[in-house]
């Protein structure tokens, strides 16, 4: 099997966990199935009903596998937490599916983790030599370890001791046999956010997660924030030093679900202003204005709008799909855009058109429609892309490239365009990206997102080390380069 699309940017995982509630897991099932987006290798959901953990972890989609009472039933309590995969460092096998589950000297402890270490392999290494025995090669076994290791007595401070060693883009979802625990990074990188359905306290990655089960939306976990449920009540514990929040741009660009909210704006309405923003920027002359679904839908609303041009869908989505596609000869690979997207012929035919994108990474899907869009009978195919270009990778808990496979890390902006075939390629300022979502221009000392993906400026430095550690990391127990 092949993944089927590798020239997008993945999130690493969804989460969810919820408190004090009689249908606690069927609501994890709901939460999970809202946040498939995040992550559809695997999912898993941990309960706890008073005295027992109870554990169901399956490979494929929520919906495969959770809608099922018999599994349901195999999950009793009032508490559960849940976490949907996508992986981005150790193998793509059942054992490294989350939530994990330790039964420590304080009792069962829980974790559900959004998000990758940068120091995991330095700490895994030094753990194995002290004696600790990992079984699985997910950087989230060395959070559980590190917690295990510590000699403080009370969990929440063993909980501190571990997170001060730790180092990366992380939130996590945390469940002892009192507590539910959320914690977001110090730069809060990863998203986290409280809700609350009656007396019931939830976490969740997306706001889209609590609108499925009927939740309110409390507030964003700040970063470097712990936030505590116990009794019913909410505690928080900010036990970092205080640091300018930087949360990923790909959030408001593409990873959360366009009905979710950040910072008290739908991520829509975002995508839209970037779309409005870029047509300011690189208005042509042309027909029609078409996106490439789903994720460009709205930013060429927001171009077609802002330019006063025609907006049309002339490229169509198959959504019954699925992730992978076996595919036996080089003939069926080089039709596999085709599964996913086609065309209107009668509605691009003769037609100048502009093609606008999220983004644009390795640019090989994007040859593809371009091709397809003139074997259909366009005139001219310009191409604009809603976010700047996309020349450094992730280290914090997205599946990307490397600098090499980066299609503008070493391209010109001609020698790209010559690449996927258009008649021209232009690409939101960075300028334009922080007008656009922040209403304002970028302060280089301090900005507000991260955004290294542009910049290559990382809030949190990669170890000089940090690739050779990842490819060893990804080999431990798997020989796969696989999260």
């Amino acid at each position: 099997m092949k993944k089927f699309n590798l020239d997008k940017l993945r999130e690493e995982c969804g989460i969810f966990g919820i408190s004090n509630h009689g249908d606690a897991s069927a609501l994890v099932a709901l939460g999970l199935h809202a946040l498939q987006h995040r992550g559809q290798e695997g999912c898993g959901i941990v309960s706890f009903d008073g005295k027992n953990y109870h554990s169901e972890k399956r490979q494929g989609l929520v919906g495969d596998h959770f809608t099922n009472l018999e599994v349901l039933n195999n999950l009793p309590g009032n508490f559960a937490i849940g976490h949907t995969r996508y992986s981005t460092t150790g193998e793509t096998s059942l054992r490294n599916i989350q939530p994990f589950f330790a039964d420590l000297h304080m009792g069962g402890l829980s974790v559900a983790h959004n998000g990758n270490l940068t120091n995991a392999l330095i700490l895994r290494e030094n753990l194995v030599k002290e004696g600790a025995i990992f079984r699985t090669t997910s950087d989230t076994e060395t959070i559980v370890q590190l917690i295990a290791k510590s000699k403080r007595e009370k969990f929440t401070d063993k909980l501190i001791d571990a997170l001060f060693q730790i180092q990366g883009g992380y939130a996590l979802v945390m469940m002892t046999n009192k507590k539910l625990v959320g914690v977001r990074d110090p730069f809060g990188i990863r998203p986290l956010v409280v809700g609350k359905l009656k007396n019931s306290y939830i976490f969740a990655s997306e706001t889209c997660a609590l609108d499925i089960v009927g939740a309110t939306f409390v507030r964003e976990v700040e970063n470097g924030e712990i936030v505590i449920i116990e009794n019913e009540k909410l505690k928080s514990i900010k036990p970092f030093p205080k640091q300018k929040q930087r949360p990923c741009v790909f959030e408001y660009i593409y990873f959360a679900r366009p009905d979710s909210l950040i910072k008290n704006k739908c991520a829509y309405e975002y995508r839209k202003k970037l779309g409005a923003q870029l047509a300011k920027e690189t208005d042509i002359e042309a027909d029609l204005v078409i996106p490439v679904p789903d994720s460009g839908v709205p930013a060429a609303l927001g171009y077609a709008e802002e330019a006063k041009k025609k907006f049309e869908l002339g490229l169509i989505r198959n959504h019954y799909v699925g992730r992978t596609f076996i595919e036996p000869t080089q003939h069926i690979r080089s039709l596999g855009v085709k599964l996913k997207l086609s065309s209107t012929r009668t509605i691009v035919k003769n037609k100048k058109i502009i093609l606008i994108d999220d983004s644009l990474v390795r640019g090989t899907t994007c040859h593809k429609i371009v091709t397809m869009l003139y074997e259909s009978g366009a005139n001219e195919v310009h191409v604009r892309i809603a976010c700047p270009e996309i020349k450094f990778p992730d280290f914090y808990g997205v599946d990307m490239p490397t600098k090499k496979e980066l299609l503008a890390h070493e391209k010109s902006n001609k020698e790209m365009c010559e690449h996927i075939k258009a008649k021209s390629l232009r690409f939101l300022s960075l300028e334009g990206l922080y007008s656009a979502l922040a209403n304002e221009k970028r302060n280089s000392t301090y900005p507000q997102f991260s955004d290294h993906y542009f910049t290559g400026e990382y809030p949190i430095k990669p170890h000089d080390n940090l690739i050779g550690a990842r490819i060893k990391q990804l080999s431990l127990l798997s020989g796969k380069s696989n999260n």
